[in-house]
């Protein structure tokens, strides 16, 4: 039987489609279960809150709690005076995003939540997991805003416990969005939101392992040689595509650093590494490989135009504006730091290769 090919532009379209329902189908049970257990945890917390439980039973409120409910439900493993506390705190520090809340003894209802903002919120907090919630609340109970965007984070990349724990360690909320760019003035107003979402400044380079002196090379081998946690750390839907990537412009040979493309955005990104400090001279070279780049590799009605991001280890944020106000090539400058300890498990944010291979046409095979 004659195989389907890859590169039929249909065929890979219901490929990709079908697997990602497949995925999907695969957690929404589970996610079913965990939210029926969120909703009850919450209607727990927000009664111990609303009746001022501990006031009014006194100081061993959550022992005494804990005990009869175990007794009354002797197969429940959820009862413990830690976990009680955790319900408690988990309508805490959300309850105060949500305009409306029901009262003693009622079930939760999306009607009763804010019609808009406060719906997507009540969303979004009941669909991860209880440990992923504690681990919020440990960090950011006086926080709630944060705790937020780190649940969004979660749902949007699919982290688990472990990947939340090393990214709120990192202080992603302090990074995420923050980078230097010119994507207003050169990047559609859509696009240009949706690029500035996926930079971060400073990007956490630790998992390289680097501690003595290097150089670019030892650099740029580190990060590949630790490529997953370099995807995951650059952002969702990124690919790699080639490492001193060769561009034949006229009669010369140019090399690119790092070349990937974003699955999400559609563009290849162009990455160059400098171990030193930020120039004028450096937004010109980058701005020629994205140019070179929409000229000998984007394919029209495919690709969106080429993006450059320059990881600088230090750069003077003024200069660095002028610099990218002087290009009308859309461009990121950020620095990079090598403090910070990440996961070993990093599944869930990689392209697949059908992903990248429906999306490049079999272009990351031909290098």
């Amino acid at each position: 039987m004659k195989p389907i090919s890859i590169l039929d532009k249909d065929y890979a379209r219901w490929l990709k489609e079908l697997s990602s329902r497949y995925r999907q189908s695969q957690i929404k049970a589970a996610v079913k279960v965990n939210q029926e257990m969120l909703h009850f945890y919450w209607e727990l917390g927000r009664d111990i809150v609303v009746m001022k439980a501990e006031s009014r039973w006194g100081s061993k409120f959550f022992s005494n709690l804990s005990k009869d409910l175990k007794d009354l439900n002797p197969e429940a493993t959820c009862f413990s005076k830690t976990n009680l506390l955790y319900m408690k705190n988990f309508y805490l520090i959300y309850h105060s995003l949500l305009k409306i809340a029901p009262q003693v003894g009622e079930q939760i209802n999306v009607t009763e939540i804010t019609p808009q903002v406060g719906e997507q919120i009540q969303q979004y907090i009941f669909s991860i997991p209880w440990g992923h919630h504690k681990l919020l609340i440990d960090k950011f109970l006086e926080f709630p805003d944060k705790a937020l965007f780190y649940v969004r984070q979660t749902i949007e990349n699919g982290w688990s416990r472990a990947m939340l724990l090393n990214f709120v360690e990192s202080g992603l909320e302090n990074r995420q969005g923050k980078a230097l760019t010119n994507f207003v003035n050169t990047l559609p107003e859509v696009t240009s939101d949706l690029a500035k979402e996926i930079t971060k400044d400073p990007y956490n380079f630790a998992f390289t392992g680097i501690t003595g002196r290097y150089n670019e090379r030892v650099l740029k081998d580190a990060l590949l040689s630790n490529i997953s946690k370099f995807l995951i750390e650059l952002g969702t839907g990124f690919a790699y595509v080639g490492k001193e990537y060769r561009l034949q412009i006229g009669e010369k040979e140019k090399f690119i650093d790092l070349l990937f493309y974003n699955l999400t955005l559609s563009c290849y990104v162009v990455v160059e590494v400098k171990i030193g400090e930020f120039d004028f001279a450096d937004v010109g070279q980058l701005g020629g490989y994205v140019v070179a780049c929409n000229h000998l590799l984007r394919r029209e009605g495919r690709d969106n135009p080429t993006i450059g991001l320059l990881v600088c280890k230090q750069k003077d944020n003024l200069l660095a504006q002028y610099a990218l106000e002087s290009s009308s090539q859309p461009l990121e400058i950020s620095e990079y730091e090598l403090a910070k300890l990440y996961p070993e498990k990093v599944e869930g944010t990689i392209p697949t290769i059908e992903e990248i291979e429906a999306k490049l046409g079999g272009i990351v095979d031909d290098e």
